[in-house]
């Protein structure tokens, strides 16, 4: 918002594109895709709503804290320059929290990633007052540093201790005392939690800025597994803890300190050293924290309300399914500002709705029905009487935004272009950044009020569109085919250009296929322009989603329970039979590429598809259930001693003796998520079978690869291998 900056690429190259794009080639290179990112969708994020909700913050450039005008978009104060310091000790900034009279401003700088979404960072407090900047902590880098409600103080993680600065008087409190690498975190989430619930932070400050509930991890008796990096003479190990299938997961408490005592006190719930606990919350206005439990089968979760004074807890809601529950988020409870209503995420009916409640626990009502999925919930705006939400209404390959009343009526439909929209709101609801796209079409980023009226469009890739056309990029087909049980499955194409039904094509399928994920949808692709590139190459790209992917109900969602793999590649099967029933496809000539699930997806195709695909690339692929995570597989597997037969039969390391096909195998040795350990066994399987496969191993690199120039080689690496193998 503001002025638009396009850090992937110089003006310089721009001018290029637009004054003759001919100047950098007639036809896509992978340089275009990977090195030079032409074709990467600009987006619009880290907008921060000032409480009021009239203006928002950004950082721009990485340099300047800038205060806009949701209404006018006009620019009303810059809050903060890093170029108007004297000898910064800093070059760019990463993050920053402004505190609501704008006089204190949290700066990150010099992030240093974690995992997939944790970091360490050097924070500095902004006294905007007397222009003056300090570092908030001077022993090392800290996590999750955050203002309190009323700015007067900073909480952050720094070596699994959780420590609270009073910002005035400098005085920096040592709440916790028992954190230690790979035994006990205070205040963030373990690997576990930050991967498979999705759990970004640790803390959270009550609404009068007097207590901090946090979560106390014991990780003691959870087995580590080492990562090995490279680059000196001798190679470093990094050890953590990582619980695979059936092994002993951290025994996770939640603690609120008071800041007034000095007294840190746990809660009481009724869960056993076995159980998660996924999500706290305080309520707005009272002193009670809401703490979700989830047994370890992840079929039953309770609600309880806990009073922070005792730490006694009141039973408020359960939740049971039959196979698991999906999805406790952020999202799972919200509860109304004044707490008279309580809102619900339940997938009861078979569909995810919104039910609403008392906080006494009575239901009042269901808040939206339908063969239809709620997709996300943004939150309840008591003044208005309004719940905004996208769902699958229109069809489970789009998504729309509505607005409906908690009493369930007055549903408003917010989008009218077909399409996928997601949106992000101010802190009080009365605008939204709404983000569109379609399969032909990049994001669009548009500002509405909360009653769909466009204010302004903010981003409109008008450069990337330039590109698609001017490349000639070929339409995104949608099409239905059937499973062997008859169930309609959605798929697309991508034709090469110039295509004649009476030629014969190879075929390149991607796939990702796992639990709840959706790859088949109305919206831009990421992948785009590579499939664009194969098939100018001569390729037919196809997708297709099998059962337990997400959009279509419970029903659809989860068959594969307990048999992770079985019906996924049966779809997928299905799909590949429906290919070679057609006259322009060269059934000699079918190829399979995914990456992670995807990767493991390949792996049951060339060990179950009795040689109908030619080539298979595994990037970062499972290949045995035991081998990955307590939260993900135990979902849908339950522990190996309980499923012996699925563990067996959903392992391709069981089948290598059926392998046909060529197979690239690429996978990263820093891989924290899939360990390489699953293609270890891999490649002694396939030893022991005296097969042959194709490999390309990556030191240092996690599961995205995303390391200088990694990318780029990893699909160099893949392009080639389809060129020379399909």
């Amino acid at each position: 918002m503001g002025k638009t900056h396009y850090n992937r690429i110089s003006w310089i190259v721009f001018s290029m594109i637009l004054l003759n794009t001919k100047a950098i080639g007639n036809d896509l290179t992978l340089e275009m895709i990977f090195r030079y990112n032409l074709f990467n969708a600009n987006r619009v994020t880290g907008i921060q709503s000032t409480k009021d909700g009239l203006d928002y913050y950004q950082l721009e450039d990485s340099r300047y804290i800038i205060k806009y005008s949701y209404e006018t978009g006009e620019i009303i104060d810059t809050l903060f320059s890093l170029i108007n310091l004297e000898e910064p000790e800093f070059n760019t900034l990463s993050s920053f929290e402004i505190n609501e009279d704008e006089n204190v401003i949290l700066l990150g700088t010099e992030k240093e990633k974690i995992y997939r979404y944790s970091y360490l960072t050097t924070y500095y407090i902004y006294d905007k007052i007397n222009g003056k900047i300090s570092r908030l902590f001077s022993e090392g880098k800290q996590r999750l540093a955050e203002l309190s409600p009323d700015g007067q103080k900073v909480a952050f993680v720094y070596e699994n201790n959780l420590y609270l600065k009073d910002i005035r008087a400098g005085k920096v409190t040592q709440i916790t005392n028992d954190g230690m690498r790979n035994q006990i975190i205070n205040g963030a989430p373990d690997w576990l939690y930050e991967e498979e619930f999705h759990l970004l932070k640790g803390f959270y400050w009550s609404a009068d800025s007097r207590k901090l509930a946090y979560y106390h991890f014991d990780e003691s008796k959870v087995r580590e597994y080492s990562l090995t990096f490279y680059g000196d003479v001798y190679p470093e190990l990094y050890t953590y803890k990582y619980p695979k299938a059936g092994s002993t997961n951290p025994k996770v408490d939640v603690c609120i300190f008071d800041l007034i005592s000095g007294i840190s006190k746990t809660m009481n719930v009724a869960s056993d050293s076995d159980s998660y606990l996924p999500r706290i919350k305080w309520l707005p206005i009272s002193s009670r924290l809401c703490i979700i439990t989830l047994n370890r089968l992840q079929n039953k979760a309770d609600i309880y309300l806990c009073d922070a004074e005792s730490g006694n807890s009141q039973h408020f809601y359960t939740e049971q399914n039959e196979k698991y529950i999906s999805d406790i988020d952020d999202t799972f409870i919200t509860f109304s500002d004044s707490e008279k209503a309580v809102i619900i995420r339940s997938d009861r009916d078979g569909y995810r709705h919104l039910y609403h409640y008392t906080l006494d626990g009575r239901l009042i009502g269901q808040i939206t029905q339908g063969n239809w999925e709620v997709d996300e919930f943004y939150g309840y705006d008591e003044d208005s009487g309004r719940l905004f939400y996208t769902s699958t209404e229109i069809s489970p390959l789009e998504r729309h935004l509505y607005s409906i009343n908690i009493d369930g009526t007055s549903k408003k439909q917010l989008t009218t272009e077909s399409g996928t929209h997601s949106a992000s709101f101010n802190s009080t609801f009365q605008y939204y950044v709404l983000a569109s796209s379609d399969a032909q079409t990049p994001y669009l980023f548009r500002l509405f009020d909360s009653q769909g009226n466009l204010i302004r469009t903010l981003e409109n890739n008008v450069i990337l569109q330039y590109l698609t056309k001017e490349y000639a990029f070929s339409r995104k087909e949608f099409f239905t085919f059937r499973s062997h049980d008859s169930t309609d499955l959605y798929a697309y194409r991508i034709l090469p250009p110039g295509f004649r039904k009476n030629r014969k094509y190879p075929v390149l399928i991607y796939v990702y296929g796992g639990p709840e994920s959706q790859s088949v949808t109305d919206s831009w692709e990421n992948r785009l322009a590579w499939f664009q590139l194969l098939a100018q190459k001569g390729y037919i790209i196809i997708c297709a989603d099998n059962r337990g992917t997400d959009g279509r109900g419970e029903a659809f969602r989860k068959p594969i329970y307990m048999q992770l793999g079985k019906l996924e590649l049966d779809d997928q099967l299905a799909l590949t039979e429906y290919l070679t029933d057609q006259k322009y496809i060269d059934k000699n000539r079918i190829g399979i590429f995914g990456w992670s699930y995807g990767g493991y997806m390949v792996l049951n195709s060339l060990t179950h598809g009795n040689g109908i695909y030619k080539t298979g690339i595994a990037v970062a692929p499972v290949t045995d259930w035991r081998f990955y995570d307590t939260a993900y597989t135990e979902r849908y597997m339950r522990k190996p001693s309980e499923n012996e037969e699925g563990y067996f039969t959903g392992s391709p390391l069981n089948f290598i003796d059926n392998l046909e096909g060529n197979l690239l195998l690429i996978h990263g040795l820093a891989d924290d998520n899939v360990h390489f350990q699953n293609s270890a066994e891999l490649i002694t399987r396939v030893k022991e079978a005296d097969k042959n496969i194709d490999m390309y191993i990556y030191p240092n690199e996690n599961h995205s690869m995303r390391g200088p120039n990694s990318l780029y080689h990893v699909y160099s690496i893949i392009t080639e291998y389809i060129l020379i193998n399909l």
